[in-house]
């Protein structure tokens, strides 16, 4: 059985997502599909599961047109998907996720719990993929969770098998297991399409490689005869430095200085009793899988969440309590995770985002009245010198790629020398060019005395940014490292949460309960709390090979 799709072409407004795209995938085979940030991957594979239409071109099974209006009419004819997002009810049982919609019944049509343990047992089994049907999933972690999304196509009886960015939440470890659960289903016959954005992960697994490029399969790649560079250079049309270049660390004194820092939400612990500091013209990353309180720390440090214990300095002076205008203004430049929501104004002009922190300085207003000419010759200074292409300062930003939206977050932050930069998934969702770039100005602001943090789930990105290591697990630093000696596979296990015997901690509290965390009454006097696991779902990780972040 072969799955064909010729001449695929889906339009939205003022863009072609897919142009009359051909793409093949064969049973007992892995096709490796590559594009960087916008170029039609993530459409390609909705189209093929029914989740858009095609405008032109069609979809074959063995040489038969078939239509898909749904995802229901996909999974009909043998296609499953496994969302980077898992889909998964948190309370329900492993077994009772996988027959969610298709459950089995016996008399009187009533469920047969029975009949489905042994059935998701048996899938486990055949493809190594161990776990427990009566396992909550809330308990389980994210390496496993996603083999609940595994068994739940398999269910229903795929044939081929879409992985969206299904490295993007585990550690190094879970990586190399889910490799095997790969060779595993391809050995059965399933034909497999891995949408990836590590080129060097794409390389070790794939059979073939098809690379698109602005909508267009600009290439078919042997991996046998193909390497990172030769990738990365299809992918954005032109050749890309995939190392950063960078001269050992030359430390000076500490700008930062954080000491048993506390900070909670509503209910649990986040960040717990953590200490660290970063020096002056060095770069200092915090490892961890998505979900371990990183996000939560970035906010504490810089004054978006109020710490409820521990202390913050910034060149010796007390900032714990300081409001984020008030740490710009003291030399913090920041780099927020999500560009979208905390980064930019996205129906605003690029020359009034590169304001945004300063648009109140007398350079800028006088007496509440803006300078317009004066922001429109600051944002062409900044567009010029981190070569920002856009038709002109006065593009809105939502009309703009990722890569170029975060250049202008960057030329912004970094328009004054700063003391401290706070860099949080600072290459996340963009394209291998703008990585490249990105990536040499932050090591440049190191070289020029600045302190840098950089949070980031990307593995590769820290193994290449960093001189010192953190790792945090369920809101506590569990690790520190220095870089240039450090392995990725020991830097994985911390991540998992091993312990010094190498055993790995699920994080079970006293109750049984995985990471309640649940906040203890006395805690807000004396400034400490119980621990637990920070809220929120698991995604990131890290694997071999060169990082080229998004998805199309």
């Amino acid at each position: 059985m072969e799955l064909e799709l010729r001449g695929i072409t889906k339009r939205f407004p003022g863009v072609v997502a897919n142009d009359h795209v051909d793409l093949t995938i064969r049973p007992g085979e892995i096709l490796g599909l590559l594009g960087e940030n916008g170029a039609g991957k993530s459409t390609l594979m909705n189209i093929l599961y029914g989740l858009y239409s095609a405008d032109e071109g069609e979809i074959l099974i063995d040489g038969e047109p078939r239509s898909f209006t749904s995802p229901s009419d996909a999974v009909a004819a043998g296609i499953g998907m496994v969302h980077q997002h898992f889909m998964l009810v948190p309370v329900f049982t492993v077994a009772e996720n996988v027959i969610l919609g298709v459950e089995p019944t016996g008399a009187l049509d009533r469920l047969d719990m029975a009949t489905a343990r042994r059935q998701v047992l048996d899938i486990s089994h055949q493809y190594g993929l161990e776990l427990d049907p009566d396992a909550l999933i809330e308990d389980l972690p994210v390496g496993i969770q996603q083999r609940v999304e595994i068994i739940k196509v398999l269910f229903r009886n795929a044939d081929f098998v879409i992985f969206d960015e299904p490295t993007a939440v585990l550690t190094p470890q879970e990586i190399e297991g889910f490799f095997g659960i790969l060779r595993s289903l391809r050995s059965d016959g399933k034909g497999i399409v891995f949408i990836t954005h590590k080129l060097g992960e794409v390389l070790e697994v794939a059979d073939r490689i098809n690379v698109l490029r602005r909508g267009v399969v600009v290439g078919e790649v042997d991996p046998g005869e193909a390497d990172q560079a030769e990738l990365a250079q299809m992918m954005v049309g032109r050749p890309v430095d995939l190392v950063v270049d960078k001269d050992p660390a030359a430390p000076g004194r500490p700008v930062l200085q954080v000491e048993h820092l506390v900070a909670a939400d509503a209910t649990k612990v986040v960040v717990n009793d953590v200490s660290f500091e970063v020096r002056a013209g060095e770069i200092v990353a915090v490892a961890g899988v998505q979900g371990n309180g990183q996000t939560e720390l970035v906010e504490a440090l810089t004054g978006l969440r109020r710490a409820v214990g521990g202390r913050i300095l910034l060149d010796g002076v007390d900032v714990t309590a300081a409001h984020p205008r008030q740490l710009h203004q003291a030399g913090v430049a920041h780099i927020p995770e999500d560009r979208e929501r905390s980064g930019l104004v996205s129906d605003f002009t690029v020359a009034e985002n590169m304001v945004l922190d300063s648009y109140y300085e007398p350079a800028y207003s006088r007496r509440g009245v803006m300078d317009w000419e004066a922001v429109h010759e600051h944002a062409e200074q900044l567009v010029e010198a981190y070569d920002i292409r856009i038709p002109g300062v006065d593009t809105t930003t939502s009309s703009l790629s990722g890569g170029t939206k975060q250049k202008v977050i960057v030329a912004r932050e970094f328009r004054e020398a700063p003391k401290l930069v706070i860099a949080s998934q600072p290459t996340r969702g963009i394209d291998v060019g703008s990585i490249e770039n990105i990536h040499e100005r932050i090591v440049a602001q190191r070289d020029a005395g600045v302190a840098v943090l950089i949070v980031s789930t990307e593995l590769d990105e820290v193994m290449a940014l960093a001189d010192r290591i953190l790792v945090m697990f369920r809101g506590a630093i569990v690790g520190e490292f220095d870089a240039a000696t450090a392995t990725t596979g020991e830097i994985g296990l911390y991540m998992a949460g091993a312990t010094d015997d190498g055993a790995i901690d699920y994080g079970a509290t006293d109750d049984g309960a995985m990471g309640s965390g649940t906040m203890d009454s006395g805690a807000m006097d004396s400034g400490a709390m119980d621990s637990g696991a920070p809220a929120g779902d698991t995604a990131g990780g890290g694997g071999p090979g060169a990082t080229v972040e998004g998805s199309s």
